[in-house]
Order: C-alpha cells, then structure tokens, then sequence
C-alpha cells in the first residue's frame, strides 16, 4: 500500500513561529502578523534559509532581518544584548552569530514538516550581504504563501521575518 503526500509544503502560523523561538531561545517572543516583507538585498540585507524537498526541490524560504538575525542569534547563546546591537551597527554577523542563527533556521525546517506533506530541509544559509542563487532570489519578494512578520525577542530587541512556501 503506498502513502500519499499532498505536494504542498505548509506555510506555519505566526503562533508556531512564536512557540518554536519561544522553546528555543528560553524566552518570550512577540510575534505580529502584517510586517513588511524582508528583502536580502536591501539595506544590510538578510540571512536566508533555503529548503528543499528529497528530491531537492526548492520548498521554502526563510529570511531573517540583519537585526533578527543578530538579536536571536545572541539570545540562543545568552551573549548580551551588546553583542549583537554591535553587529548590527556593524551591519554583519560575527562568525559566532551567523553560525547561532544558522541553527534556528535549521530548526525551523520542523515548521514544515507536518504530516501528508513533503519532507523539507535546511540545504543551504547565506549571511547578510552575501548573494543568492539566481532561482533563489526571484522567489524572495513574490506573491506567494507567505508569512512577514514583527518579530521582538525579550530583552534583546526587534527584527523582522519573512516565511515562504513555494
């Protein structure tokens, strides 16, 4: 007997986004609907997260401000707030940042991972700054499922997050 799976990869609530940075970062997260979308290429640009299927199709975008990426970054680790106001000025992650908030993005794959849909995962992350793949970037500010939000994490500050299914 063989399992069907719908081919659609879920878009998450803004209530899961809150409940997975929540259990991660030890906490409390606000988390508001209706933020503006978050585009890597503006300003001093963004992380991305980029997940595919098993066959290695693209699935899902997630793009986390320079600021989100840096705040939540810190607070997984428990750096002050200092360290990451001061990627921020900088307008880059320190190796130590990139790498904390390339494991919350790891993390999230799990927002996609509900039952009757595809597998995702995590395949690629490129840091603000960097440029993305061709196929990559023409998803980034289109009208798709999607999820732009306010994101303020506890004593570390705001950001702002972008989720796609495609």
């Amino acid at each position: 007997m063989s399992t069907t799976t719908t081919e659609i990869t879920p878009l998450p609530t803004a209530k899961d986004v809150r409940d997975l940075l929540e259990g991660m970062l030890g906490r409390g997260v606000d988390v508001t609907t209706g933020g503006a979308m978050v585009d890597p290429g503006a300003g001093d640009g963004a992380q991305v997260g980029i997940y595919v299927d098993r066959h290695l199709g693209l699935r899902a975008l997630v793009i986390a401000d320079l600021a989100l990426a840096a705040r939540a970054g810190a607070a997984i680790a428990l750096v002050p707030a200092g360290g990451a106001e001061v990627a921020i000025e900088e307008g880059q992650l320190s190796p130590a940042l990139y790498e904390n908030a390339y494991e919350i993005l790891n993390v999230m794959a799990s927002l996609f991972n509900v039952e009757g849909a595809p597998h995702v995962k995590l395949d690629a992350c490129y840091g603000p700054g960097e440029a993305l793949p061709a196929d990559v970037a023409a998803w980034v500010l289109a009208y798709v499922r999607r999820l732009d939000l306010d994101v303020d994490v506890k004593g570390y500050g705001p950001g702002r997050l972008s989720i796609l299914a495609v």
